[in-house]
């Protein structure tokens, strides 16, 4: 499996606070992310998985909620997470 719990561990780590803090927005538009490139990696070579393609849909609606809210609430946390993770609008 590409996410195993070390790979959790290592992404909250990096974003956010503490390995442990895994409900502050940062740390989970982080995560996000990093199933939105493995899905759409899986999609270039699997283009009529249907049932990804949706889930990759969702995965990207819950990232943009997140992103519009730390907007709304931070803007510099909102300006350096994307600048960490390379994320455009």
């Amino acid at each position: 499996m590409y996410l195993t719990p070390e790979v959790k561990k290592e992404i909250f780590e990096k974003h956010g606070n503490s390995g442990d803090d895994t409900g502050s927005p940062e740390s989970q538009i982080a995560l996000f992310t990093h199933r939105i490139k493995h899905l759409t990696e899986h999609l270039k070579k699997n283009k009529k998985d249907k049932a990804t393609q949706r889930s990759l849909i969702i995965l990207v609606g819950k990232r943009r909620r997140l992103l519009n809210y730390l907007k709304k609430k931070d803007i510099e946390r909102y300006r350096s997470i994307t600048k960490k993770l390379a994320i455009r609008k």
